[in-house]
């Protein structure tokens, strides 16, 4: 399985820049890419990196996407003088060229390119390229918004001639709308493009009316091109992450691309003054892990905007932490998407749903009257009335903490016979027997035996290394999954965890100790044995049986309830508990742990029966590796567990506002 991330990135690339006048281009600059490097050395992150050389894209790359009499007008730009080059640039909007320009057009594609070589022959797992110019508005036979050739568009069209991939995710997370990917790839079904951008009713740039929600793509290609406008400004981390639960992934899951490529664009971070929205840096971190869940963690990052320096240089530190599978540190901010983001979400899920089965049954109609209502978030980041550099500069400190020294530590018995990855550390010691014998007793004292005891006093002793970060995560493997749960939560409360996720898989015997106070989140997942419910707003149940199948549809449930449920409550710590009987497969398993470590700073405790050796090896590979594994292939859910689904929806989504998807 290919390891490593690369990155794509050279001096020669910042050789160029505006040579007039024009307030309208004078914000790309060469310090997009110089500053940005600087802040990855700043983080020790260069030399953890694959650094690929770079190349120029050729003439016959280029025009997989061009046209050759575009190619000649950027080649001329070489000789031209200062007054030629204005007049060339005045044909195209927003856009400027320089005598470098094409040498440095041909470097940026010819950079992407190496990377998805990379990643698609296997040499690294994912990467970023910091390239300049950028490239999504670029269109067949024009330059436009400061791009000369499509890098991603090209890099999408090399992939599936060189490598026969026959299904891309393209990711356009820039504030403006890539509309020259858009046109690109309208009419084509083997490439699925998505892109949120500040559109305000048309009329923020380029102010077209098919960059609305309503352009889902032509012909063949109808429902694989998703635009999700932003019709205010302010957007910030919790529509970001709503809009990828709700729209963006559970079409990606269905579609089950073999590539992800990223225009990643950091104007839509906080600061910048052409977005003014105030996603944080972390808020990229989230969104990288959960597209690293595609494609078997085959992901390329390309740069695209970005135009406030020090959010720019954090944002995309934070996108290659993620890439190399730092922790991820916690969102900043309350969890509640605002109401014109809810607006544009319905919409989009409403034109898309005649397309995608994952969204058939979803009954809901169109917004025909979008507001422009102000956010409900509760004293949102004020981005125009703050200093950005300080404000970054004291939240980096913040949100960033020490890598614990230990990934995954494994509570095992004392005749281990697991074949676990590198990176796993065992754990040695235990508490007492005595601190076993009192955690155990208080659940069940017929249970005492020295199997137990040891499996308990081993787990306790790693709750305590996982509470205070002396370990990223942990598997415990024990005799009684039910009880080892149950004392788990106690003690983890008692060291100081304040808000626990719990997530049960299958039958468990013994129920641990719930209050309403919010400390214990508890969601179980049952199959087709009925459970008996304790009605809380902690403790919530929903029945999922698919059993342990390759084909699954456990993907709706995680983005569509568990995830927004996890992401709302905002634990410290995760749990999973893999009971008997189990309603869902390994690989649903795998996914859902991995996946839940993009909370809590990756703390997660598994506890697993200690025969139960596929999960144990499924487990501790996601949580050693993160998530370079292929989950698929999906189906889409019945509408009998989409009717399971809605049942706890109505009940929950008041309280845990990441729930929702609709505005009305």
């Amino acid at each position: 399985m290919a390891s490593g991330t690369a990155l794509v990135y050279d001096e020669e690339m910042m050789s160029y820049q505006l040579l007039w006048d024009d307030p309208e281009c004078a914000i790309e600059v060469p310090e997009r890419l110089s500053s940005s490097y600087k802040r990855l050395q700043d983080y020790g992150l260069v030399n953890r990196c694959v650094q690929l050389p770079i190349r120029e894209a050729t003439e016959d790359e280029i025009t997989l996407v061009h046209s050759p009499e575009y190619l000649e007008v950027v080649k001329k730009t070489q000789t031209m003088d200062v007054d030629e080059l204005k007049e060339t640039s005045k044909k195209f909007i927003a856009a400027y060229f320089h005598q470098k320009s094409y040498r440095c057009a041909k470097l940026s594609l010819g950079g992407t390119l190496q990377l998805v070589d990379a990643v698609m022959s296997g040499d690294v797992q994912n990467g970023m390229a910091l390239i300049r110019p950028p490239g999504h508005h670029s269109q067949r036979s024009e330059s436009n918004g400061f791009c000369v050739f499509n890098n991603v568009a090209v890099a999408a069209e090399y992939a599936k001639s060189k490598y026969n991939v026959q299904r891309i995710l393209i990711v356009d997370w820039d504030v403006h709308h890539g509309q020259g990917i858009q046109y690109i790839f309208e009419d084509d079904p083997s490439v699925l493009y998505f892109s949120w951008h500040r559109y305000e009713h048309g009329s923020f740039w380029p102010n077209l009316s098919e960059s609305d929600y309503d352009s889902i793509g032509k012909g063949r290609g109808t429902g694989f091109n998703v635009n999700l406008p932003w019709n205010q400004i302010g957007m910030g981390n919790a529509d970001y992450v709503a809009a990828f639960f709700h729209v963006l992934l559970p079409l990606a899951f269905e579609f089950n691309p073999q590539l992800v490529l990223v225009s990643a664009g950091y104007d839509s971070g906080i600061g910048d003054p052409e977005g003014r929205m105030c996603a944080t840096p972390e808020c990229f971190s989230h969104l990288t892990h959960m597209l690293m869940h595609l494609a078997g963690g085959r992901i390329c990052i390309i740069l695209e905007g970005g135009y406030h320096l020090r959010s720019l240089s954090e944002s995309v530190s934070m996108t290659l932490r993620t890439l190399l599978k730092d922790p991820i540190p916690r969102l900043s901010g309350e969890m509640i998407p605002c109401y014109s983001a809810l607006e544009s979400i319905q919409n989009a899920r409403h034109v898309h749903a005649p397309y995608w089965k994952c969204l058939l049954y979803d009954e809901t109609s169109l917004v025909q009257e979008i507001s422009t209502k102000g956010l409900s978030t509760p004293e949102p980041i004020d981005a125009d009335a703050l200093d950005v550099d300080d404000f970054l500069e004291n939240h980096m400190k913040k949100i960033l903490h020490p890598t614990p020294p230990v990934t995954t530590l494994v509570v095992a018995p004392a005749e281990n016979k697991l074949n676990l990855p590198e990176g796993v550390q065992l754990q040695e010691g235990a508490l007492t027997s005595q601190k076993a014998i009192d955690a155990i007793s208080v659940f069940n004292q017929d249970e005492l035996n020295d199997n137990l005891l040891n499996s308990v006093g081993k787990m306790l002793l790693s709750i305590e290394k996982l509470v205070n970060r002396k370990t990223r995560n942990c598997i415990a493997l024990s005799p009684n999954v039910a009880l080892s749960a149950a004392v788990a939560i106690k003690e983890a409360s008692l060291l100081g965890s304040k808000r626990v996720f719990f997530v049960t898989v299958g039958n468990m015997d013994i129920e641990p100790e719930m209050t309403n106070d919010g400390k214990t989140m508890c969601l179980t997942i049952f199959g087709e044995k009925e459970v008996e419910r304790t009605p809380s707003q902690y403790h919530t149940f929903f029945k999922w049986n698919e059993g342990p199948r390759d084909c699954s549809s456990f993907f709706y449930a995680l983005l569509r309830f568990l995830l927004p449920l996890a992401y709302s409550y905002q634990p410290d710590l995760i749990m999973i508990a893999i009971g008997s009987k189990k309603s869902i497969g390994t690989k649903d398993i795998a996914l859902l742990t991995s996946l839940l470590q993009g909370l809590a700073d990756g703390a997660v405790l598994a506890i697993v029966k200690e025969t139960e050796k596929e999960i144990i090896s499924a487990l501790s590979n996601v949580l050693v590796n993160c998530s370079s594994m292929f989950f698929g292939p999906y189906k889409p859910p019945t509408k009998e567990y989409i009717q399971n689904l809605k049942q706890e929806l109505s009940v929950l989504q008041t309280k845990w506002r990441m729930l929702q998807c609709f505005a009305k």
